[in-house]
């Protein structure tokens, strides 16, 4: 098996957030548009069927891998015991179809999905409820890595680990079972320098999204505090190789730190505006040429 390898998310054809984008288009249409350019691995959404059996039997007829799949956590609100309960179904979907992550998305209290600006994002005010966060967040990593899958935590836009000082302080607080999702898009939105973030956490690194930013665009979501679907429909973020962000850089640090996983291309988009397959294939099109220019000898 490669050491990288190239997945996309199916939110390029349709978003579980906002359902009237790519809505109307069948999985099917993703799976085999995906397949069609050349990746090798789809995440979940919310059209894959919900049994381990069900995706087994979905990805195979295309001959695709199961990269990952997002989950919904809450254990901000929760015990780790309750969190533990609600995610071993979706730890087990996973691991019964080979993936060996888990894309960790906390929405308790996340404000990523309204229309309330970003400013408004929750967060933690002690230092005492970031301990016991984090302290619940390694017990829930222990479980899922018990299980053979590693627990990528997503730092997201509206929610509570969002800046790269959140980034740093939960991988501070943490044990090294929970990895880190490298978000390249969420990183710059949030403040961050993505080369910069990369650079302090490779180790912890397990899980790799790819996304673009247009940083015109990202200084209006600011200027007039958009939200995180307002930023969405307004063309914040697009596919490598479309925007601004450097992809040769994050790959030349991912590449020296011996990073062997996904690198996953996902950008929150309207379909209806940046066409499925055109913007999918320019996105793996872009990491396929600078993955052989740096593997080429």
């Amino acid at each position: 098996m490669p050491a990288i390898r190239i997945g996309i998310n199916p939110i390029s054809w349709s978003n579980d957030d906002l359902p009237s984008l790519g809505g109307e288009t069948p999985l099917s249409t993703a799976l085999s548009e995906g397949k069609a350019i050349g990746y090798e691995g789809f995440e979940l959404n919310g059209k894959f069927p919900k049994d381990a059996k069900g995706v087994g039997d979905v990805l195979r007829p295309y001959d695709l891998a199961l990269v990952s799949g997002w989950y919904s956590s809450r254990l901000a609100q929760r015990s780790a015991a309750e969190e533990i309960d609600a995610i071993a179904s979706h730890v087990e979907l996973l691991a019964q179809n080979g993936a060996t992550v888990l894309v960790y998305g906390e929405v308790a209290d996340s404000i990523q999905g309204q229309r309330i600006p970003l400013i408004e994002r929750p967060r933690f005010h002690t230092d005492e409820a970031w301990q016991a966060y984090a302290d619940k967040l390694t017990e829930l990593a222990r479980f899922t890595l018990s299980r053979g899958v590693r627990l990528a935590y997503h730092h997201h836009m509206g929610a509570y680990v969002e800046s790269p000082a959140d980034i740093d302080k939960l991988m501070a607080l943490t044990g090294s079972e929970v990895g880190l999702l490298f978000d390249s898009g969420h990183c710059y939105m949030g403040g961050g320098e993505p080369l910069q973030v990369l650079r302090k956490h490779i180790e912890r690194v397990c899980h790799v999204h790819f996304k673009d930013v247009r940083k015109a665009v990202v200084q209006l979501a600011r200027n007039n505090l958009w939200s995180f679907p307002d930023c969405i429909i307004n063309g914040t973020f697009t596919v490598p190789g479309d925007g601004d962000i450097d992809f040769a850089a994050l790959l030349d640090v991912l590449l020296a730190a011996d990073y062997q996983g996904w690198l996953v291309v996902e950008a929150e988009q309207d379909p209806a505006v940046a066409p499925s397959y055109v913007y999918a294939k320019k996105g793996y099109d872009t990491l396929c040429a600078l993955l052989q220019e740096r593997t080429a000898s």
